[in-house]
This record gives structure tokens, C-alpha cells and sequence, in this order.
């Protein structure tokens, strides 16, 4: 099975229009795009049911949205917010993750208890395997040596590991309740684990053949997905039940900041000055903007119904 993705190129001008805020409306499988300086929506793209995630290609030509429900991919380019293409037939794509060395892509099959992992050319994509993995796979995270891809279970409280090389299972290790978003350090040694069903983060140590638990960090109830600050040292993490974002040092494993999350905070995205967070409210049906420095809520702009993935070109540093 393969795909050709078909990369359009920016006009000069368009380099010097900041990028829209794209926002996720899994419920009206849509996509919003947003003026990150009117903050205003200024379009709907329509996509296909229950869009969830998005990723950017690896040449960050192209904005992927994953359609759960809809068995297919809608390819944006990032900076006009004009569809590229869709790619039909692509079973159940829920989370999303391209490696360092941009030779695998990956998609977690959330409802259908798999992990497919592709081949990637810089053009081309093809099926090497699909994985039987355990219940419901929810995110991703792969190492910096594109050589693992951690996945969690979020009904069989679980984390995978899946040797990229050979498309492999290699481990199966239990955690705590509702495992969501993944977070590895840039070292490889530690997955931070958000946990959807608790009230924190569980930190394991990874650089072994088997994970070991390592701590706890007390974050929120209904730890979910994490956003890292782009300084090398911090990570947000959304806390969906306590409405509430924390701020982790992962040299020290410690909160050190806490910041408002009004209704059921969800994914989020950084601004590229590091002056802003970007959060989907998934029940109040708004985009919520933070400011990093005083901590406080500074505008929500009204979206679609349970708004999830939020992403722009013009962001902070992924890592």
C-alpha cells in the first residue's frame, strides 16, 4: 500500500503572513482556521468524521489531519489553509508521529487495537506492518534515534514499545489508569506518561530493554497531553478534569508552574515567540490563549464542537 503526497510550494510574500492557528472540531468534522492576530476564525475546512490529531510533513509543506472515523487523511497547506488532497483508506488514523530520521510514519488505530507503521521517503508512503497491539492505542512518541515508538493502551492500562527496524513488538509494561499523551526527554532515558483516569504524570525509565517506573508527578486530575515549552528543559501538560495546565521541569521531574485550563483542557500548541499558549477548551467550544508570563487567560475565540488538536506553523521548538 502506498500514497504519493503531493508538497505545494509558499510564495515568498506568504513567509511574511503569520500562520493560522488551525483548531480540530472533532464533532463537526471540521477544522478551524483562526488569524493569530485578529484572533478571529476566518474559515472552516471541511475534513472527514471525528478529526482528532494533526502533524505537520517532515518539510513542513503539508498539515495532516488525521480523520479517526473517516479512514482518511486531509493534507492543508499550513500557511494558505487550502486543501492539498485527501488520502482515503487509511484505516482509523487517531494519533500521528513522523521519526527524527524521517523514514517511518506512524499511526495509531485507536478503535481497531492496532499500530501501522510506514515506510517514508520524503514523498512516499507504504505499509511495512500492521501491529496488534492491545486495547484501544491512543499516542505515540518516538525516540530521538528513530529506532523505538512508544505507544499507550488507554483501556488496558498499558505502555508498548515497537522496535521500528523490524516492526516489533518488544515490550508490554502496565501503568496507571488511562494512559494518554506520551512525553520523552531529548535523552532518551525518561517517558513521561499523562494519565487521563488519575491526577498525574508517571515517569519511567526507558534506557534499559525493560521500562522501569521512576516517580509519580502530582499534575491535575485527568492528565492528558503534553506540549513541550521549546527551552529543552520544560513541558506542559493538560489536566482535563482539574482545568488546569502544569508546567513540568524534566531535568528535575517537578511541577514549577501552574496556569489556568478553562473547561477540559486538551491539546495544545506554543506560540514561536514562547509568549503564548494555544489550548482547545473541548467543552466550552473554544481556543484558549495563555499568556506564559502573567499566567492568565487572555482571550478565547469561539470554534466548532469538541474542539481537540490544536497547530501552527509558527511555533515554539517541538522539543
Amino acid at each position: 500500500m502506498a500514497w504519493v503526497f503531493v508538497a505545494s510550494l509558499a510564495l515568498p510574500l506568504q513567509a511574511k503572513t503569520p500562520a493560522p492557528v488551525f483548531v480540530l472540531n472533532s464533532l463537526d468534522g471540521n477544522v478551524s482556521v483562526i488569524d493569530p492576530v485578529s484572533w478571529t476564525e476566518t474559515k472552516r475546512i471541511p475534513t472527514g468524521k471525528e478529526p482528532h490529531h494533526l502533524y505537520l510533513t517532515p518539510d513542513e509543506k503539508s498539515v495532516i489531519v488525521a480523520n479517526a472515523m473517516g479512514d482518511s487523511l486531509t493534507f492543508i497547506d499550513p500557511r494558505t489553509a487550502q486543501i492539498q488532497r485527501t488520502v482515503k483508506g487509511i484505516l482509523d488514523p487517531y494519533h500521528l508521529r513522523f521519526s527524527p530520521d524521517m523514514k517511518w510514519f506512524v499511526i495509531a488505530a485507536n478503535r481497531l487495537n492496532h499500530v501501522d507503521v510506514y515506510h517514508w521517503d520524503g514523498h512516499n508512503a507504504t505499509l511495512a506492518k500492521r501491529i496488534s497491539t492491545g486495547k484501544t492505542p491512543s499516542h505515540l512518541w518516538i525516540d530521538s534515534q528513530s529506532k523505538m515508538v512508544w505507544a499507550s493502551m488507554q483501556d488496558s492500562d498499558e505502555i508498548v514499545a515497537i522496535d521500528l527496524a523490524t516492526q516489533t513488538l518488544k515490550s508490554r509494561t502496565k501503568v496507571g489508569s488511562v494512559p494518554a499523551d506520551l512525553f520523552g526527554t531529548p535523552d532518551d532515558k525518561s517517558l513521561l506518561v499523562g494519565l487521563t483516569g488519575g491526577d498525574g504524570v508517571e515517569v519511567y525509565d526507558i534506557s534499559g530493554a525493560q521500562p522501569k517506573w521512576v516517580k509519580k508527578i502530582t499534575t491535575g486530575k485527568g492528565a492528558h497531553a503534553f506540549r513541550a515549552l521549546g527551552d529543552k528543559r520544560h513541558v506542559m501538560v493538560s489536566n482535563r478534569v482539574t482545568n488546569s495546565i502544569s508546567q513540568i521541569d524534566y531535568v528535575n521531574m517537578a511541577v514549577v508552574a501552574e496556569f489556568p485550563g478553562p473547561a477540559g483542557p486538551d491539546c495544545m500548541d506554543i506560540t514561536a515567540d514562547g509568549k503564548y499558549i494555544l489550548v482547545a477548551s473541548r467543552w466550552a467550544k473554544k481556543l484558549t490563549v495563555i499568556d506564559i508570563a502573567t499566567r492568565k487567560v487572555v482571550r478565547q475565540v469561539p470554534v466548532g464542537k469538541s474542539p481537540h488538536g490544536v497547530w501552527t506553523l509558527d511555533h515554539a521548538p517541538r522539543h
